[in-house]
């Protein structure tokens, strides 16, 4: 009789039934789905397989990094150190500004040109400085370049998975093209203007001194300030401040910010904290400066500058303005992520309507109907009993993998149903070689019992080497590829699994109980 073990039947039974647990939720709409969840643990079959941007429509948007300003940004500090410098050698000179990424400035005495060429380059190594008669400049090289812009590149993206992700939008594809582009898809977004406004705030916060003496509109500004305009939102102070070049506290050290409400005024604040480092600056500076104002500023903007009435030790703040409701959760959300490294530019805007994504899935539906059709009309027509059993197998691999994908959390694309069509037709493969090998074993002169052993022993090699090939195939696929590309890899390879799962172990587990309870005496096949 043929031999299965008990432990491979309560396997393959908990699979299955686990399977259509779990693939369950994508049956059910999600309104009672998200009523029935609430209080009941992560680890309960509640996810859904989510649809891509083909298929129910969103916005696409293609931003370009200014790597240019990462780097203008870091000359900066580089001219900050270049002046201290110049200054200890006693070394004159003028029209120190940085441009488009090239730091430069004339030297007053050609004489000392030199021994400033070599005072910037002794700066940072990664830098390039070279002389031309009294002017020097500086910029990067070009390994130094491509680091910064990678980085630049790779920081933006998580922080715009951060702002997306806490915006509510579900499922966002967010990845690298180029060298310093990213490319965003929002399914189930149709309006991404809200999303643009808060991808485009660089939301680079910083605490400045303010030089309440200098007259910003004098032209001459003390050394080590600069002149900033005041935000659209600060409507009581005036419309320029002097505040000096570098924050006397950095925004980096926040670890939190929530929206709030004034209590006095009513109207909507952000509160923030630091960290212990942040904490400690800012009771510093606030004890040492009592009486002074210290303006806060986002993105070279002084959103407010309060005069410092006593130390503030216990690591928090308030910034205040005239803010909207969303304009305060919109800045409370951008501090919670983290400043942008540069500021994104919107290089291209598309819109999928869900028009086209609902002709995608019924296209898809449809594809997939006729194609379940005529495998299960195949397989029962030419092997006629074991057919049946084929297809109770195709059934639950197809039950294996909604329920994978649910479980990955998976977004589902056109080419994904396309992998799910092809995922059928090698699900009945596998069957297709093991009945093949059981007729000619049949055919051979083996009894019953020992042609369907040996269909199933001999069938194995085979398919694991035509599957094992296909999955290498989905691997380069999913490595190599992006976006789209991508999903139809994870959909194949696990398909190809789940084929593998119902061909070896479920339609060999639905043979052994017919042929030990019918005990057959021929194979019609």
């Amino acid at each position: 009789m043929v031999y299965y073990a008990r432990w491979k039947i309560i396997l393959v039974l908990c699979v299955v039934v686990l399977s259509a647990l779990y693939a369950a939720p994508n049956l059910i709409p999600q309104d009672k789905l998200d009523k029935w969840a609430q209080g009941l643990p992560s680890w309960m079959p509640l996810h859904k397989i989510s649809l891509g941007l083909d298929l129910q429509g969103g916005s696409h948007l293609l931003l370009g990094v200014e790597v240019k300003a990462v780097v203008n940004e870091y000359l900066d500090g580089v001219a900050d150190s270049a002046r201290s410098d110049l200054r200890k050698a006693d070394i004159g000179y003028s029209n120190l500004a940085t441009k488009d990424g090239v730091l430069s400035f004339d030297v007053r005495d050609e004489a000392q040109a030199a021994a400033a060429r070599d005072a910037v380059a002794s700066i940072d190594q990664n830098l390039v400085v070279t002389l031309d008669g009294a002017t020097v400049s500086a910029q990067l090289s070009e390994k130094a370049y491509k680091d910064r812009a990678t980085s630049a590149v790779a920081q933006s993206i998580e922080i715009i998975r951060r702002r997306i992700d806490e915006s509510g939008t579900r499922e966002p594809l967010i990845q690298q093209q180029g060298i310093d582009r990213v490319l965003v898809q929002l399914p189930g977004v149709g309006n991404p203007e809200h999303i643009k406004r808060l991808l485009g705030q660089t939301a680079k916060l910083g605490f400045h001194l303010v030089n309440e003496t200098a007259n910003p509109r004098g032209g001459s500004v003390p050394a080590g300030f600069r002149v900033m305009p005041a935000a659209p939102n600060n409507l009581k102070g005036p419309p320029l401040y002097v505040v000096s070049r570098r924050p006397v506290v950095s925004g980096d050290t926040l670890t939190d910010a929530q929206p709030s409400f004034d209590q006095q005024s009513g109207r909507p604040v952000v509160n923030f904290k630091f960290d212990s480092i942040g904490a400690r600056r800012f009771g510093d500076v606030t004890r040492d400066n009592i009486g002074h104002q210290l303006a806060i500023v986002l993105d070279d903007k002084v959103v407010s500058a309060p005069v410092i009435q006593s130390a503030i030790t216990g690591g928090s703040g308030v910034i205040s303005g005239s803010f909207s409701v969303q304009e305060a959760n919109d800045l409370a959300l951008l501090l919670r992520a983290g400043a942008l490294p540069a500021p994104l530019t919107v290089l291209e805007e598309r819109t999928v309507g869900p028009g086209l994504g609902a002709d995608s899935i019924a296209a898809g539906e449809i594809a997939s109907g006729i194609g379940l059709a005529v495998v299960v009309v195949f397989m029962v027509l030419s092997y006629g009993r074991f057919g049946v059993y084929a297809n109770i197998a195709l059934v639950a691999n197809i039950v294996m993998l909604l329920a994978a994908l649910s479980l990955l959390g998976a977004t589902l694309t056109l080419p994904g149903i396309a992998g799910i069509v092809l995922t059928m037709g090698m699900a009945v493969d596998a069957n297709v070689l093991i009945f093949e090998r059981i007729r000619e074993e049949y055919k051979g002169g083996r009894g019953v019992v020992g042609s369907i052993d040996a269909g199933f022993n001999r069938a194995i090699g085979t398919i694991t080497d035509s599957n094992l090939t296909t999955l290498i195939a989905a691997a380069l696929l999913y490595g190599l590829g992006s976006g789209s590309v991508r999903g139809f890899a994870v959909t194949l390879a696990i398909g190809i699994l789940t084929s593998m799962f119902s061909a070896i172990m479920i339609t060999r587990l639905v043979i052994v109980f017919w042929v030990r309870s019918a005990r057959p005496k021929i194979i019609n096949l």
